[in-house]
């Protein structure tokens, strides 16, 4: 059972009978609906009172939106809730992931490319201060996995790095960043992603490390951030089974389930064998990883007897709310159960001082702190990462520096991916990149990716001094490996040009594009679509300034031609 005057709670006598009482004055329908994180797609405040009145639920998540909006929402959910909700963003690189003005600051990949402990610390400082003007108080982040496989596009730009040294000195950098802030902290994704190829929104995920590699690498990840005393830790729809067969000798193969659904995991490894003292949310819930488990009526309250304490999103809200009081009712949460998750819910209310604060109706900051957001030292904190991380990973016929004077005329090729999605994706930075390119003073044709015509090789070299491949491409959760998908077959777009004319690769997100470009004889990491980002690329490609960041090895994607 939990123990609200340890770690990390550190509760005194006062809150803990805050936390009791308040457990006690709670009806069964109250107790419930506090198990729950609703995902606001629609912002809209009317629709918040109706649901918070009818489910009272525990925590609120929503999609992206301009500050003003976010905060009239949060403002809303906070005046209306009987109990303080728990509100959280997805803050992995900056305050951009709580408002679409937030400053962005730093990837995960770019921390580590930048080898500071200091940029991590910004991306945590800013996320914090700038989720904290919005009346968020609970961060999805950071990240704790490891990228071991070259190939996982789901954490290749969210984990610090190939090594469980890195992701404990990054990811710690970044939680006391965010301590200058009242948000709760929280990492993810138990018992660890980065391993394998596949996507958890689309398939169970399965980490199959053995128990001996697993404890010498996320083991070690989590005991650090855990003693460290992170608050909250996320489950994802991952399978550990070299542990869980450990764990439970009578588990078959079709018994394995992901540490969301899996006591062996959640109460044995994290809680017991960790000494993880802390809140437990369930990855989202609508993710493959999760639904193919089981019926949702079984896995709703599943979730919650194995160990979880919050159930992350609804799919039908009356639904999933009467799955999980029908999980009460037939004893597959117990009382005990229940009443546990309830005293972790409302201890981590009580550790950010929530119930106090709604007392003294300031739940919610003045709508005026909301000038901090995108304020000119969180921007240059932005600058100093961006010129710190950029990555020149190979110049292999020595072609830099590329500058008007001596290469004008530029031939443009941009690259995307899906379109919405997940990340709302756009193809805005093309313009971005032209516009800085001819500010820099450079000559601008941008190439018509939907022709397989070449034209005349020698003439390409008479027409063009140069040619910049910047690949935008974002996203998962709609195939397993995101690669870079040409606009047509035998595209002009491809790389046949390289010997052509001084040709470059930037990427402005994933790292390990080298698989499908292994011909270009110049490739950059850039690791954002932000200007400032694409700005420096292009000072650094003019020789302004130095190249400063660094890569790992699975750049080059286990392929010995994408080195020359």
């Amino acid at each position: 059972m939990v123990n609200l005057k340890a770690k990390p709670f550190y509760l005194k006598d006062e809150d803990i009978a805050w936390v009791e009482k308040t457990i006690e004055s709670m009806t069964i329908e109250e107790k419930i609906g506090q198990l729950f994180i609703n995902l606001f797609v629609d912002l809209n405040p009317g629709q918040a009172e109706e649901l918070l009145k009818k489910y009272h639920i525990g925590g609120a998540r929503y999609m992206g939106a301009t500050s003003e909006v976010v905060y009239d929402l949060i403002s809303t959910l906070q005046a209306t809730t009987k109990i303080p909700l728990l509100v959280a963003a997805n803050c992995d690189s900056g305050g951009n992931g709580a408002c679409s003005d937030g400053t962005y600051v730093a990837s995960a990949a770019a921390v580590d490319a930048s080898k500071s402990e200091a940029v991590a610390y910004n991306v945590g400082y800013v996320s914090g201060k700038e989720e904290e003007a919005l009346g968020v108080n609970w961060n999805f982040d950071p990240c704790a996995d490891i990228l071991m496989n070259w190939r996982n596009t789901i954490v290749n730009t969210r984990a610090y790095g190939d090594n469980a040294e890195g992701v404990i000195k990054y990811a710690s950098s970044y939680i006391r960043g965010l301590r200058q802030s009242n948000v709760a902290s929280c990492i993810k994704h138990f018992p660890g992603d980065g391993t394998e190829e596949r996507d958890q929104h689309l398939v169970l995920g399965v980490n199959e490390l053995s128990v001996e590699e697993w404890d010498k690498s996320f083991g070690e990840v989590y005991r650090k951030l855990i003693d460290d005393g992170v608050m909250s830790i996320m489950a994802g729809h991952i399978a550990l089974p070299a542990y869980q067969y450990k764990l439970n000798p009578e588990l078959t193969y079709n018994d394995i389930l992901p540490a969301t659904l899996a006591p062996e995991l959640i109460t044995g490894l994290l809680r017991k064998q960790l000494g993880f003292n802390g809140l437990v949310v369930t990855d989202a819930s609508h993710m493959l990883g999760m639904t193919a488990a089981m019926k949702r009526r079984d896995y709703v309250p599943q979730a919650i007897a194995a160990g979880c304490d919050m159930f992350l999103f609804f799919n039908d809200i009356e639904e999933d709310f009467n799955f999980m009081m029908d999980g009460y009712r037939r004893g597959v949460l117990t009382e005990e159960r229940l009443h546990d998750a309830l005293t972790r819910i409302l201890g981590l209310k009580a550790s950010l001082n929530l119930h106090n604060l709604q007392k003294e109706g300031k739940l919610i900051p003045p709508k005026e702190g909301l000038s901090i957001i995108g304020n000119p030292d969180f921007m240059n904190m932005a600058k100093e990462a961006a010129d710190l991380s950029i990555t020149l990973v190979k110049n292999t016929k020595n072609e830099l520096p590329i500058r008007p004077s001596t290469h004008k005329r530029i031939k443009l090729y941009t690259l995307y991916g899906e379109m919405g999605g997940i990340h709302g994706s756009t193809n805005k930075s093309e313009q971005i990149i032209i516009d800085e390119l001819e500010k820099a003073g450079f000559e601008v044709s941008l190439n018509d990716g939907h022709r397989r015509e070449k034209g005349k090789t020698l003439e390409y070299a008479q027409n063009y001094d140069a040619a910049l491949v910047f690949s935008d491409i974002v996203g998962y959760a709609s195939e397993n490996n995101v690669r870079i998908r040409w606009k047509v077959p035998m595209s002009n777009e491809v790389p046949w040009y390289v010997h052509e004319v001084p040709t470059f690769f930037i990427s402005l997100s994933y790292t390990t594009h080298l698989t499908d470009v292994p011909m270009v004889k110049g490739y950059i990491n850039a690791y954002s679509n932000t200007r400032e980002v694409i700005r420096q690329v292009i000072s650094k490609l003019m020789g302004e300034s130095e190249f400063k960041g660094t890569h790992n090895d699975l750049v080059f994607c286990d392929k010995w031609e994408t080195r020359r």
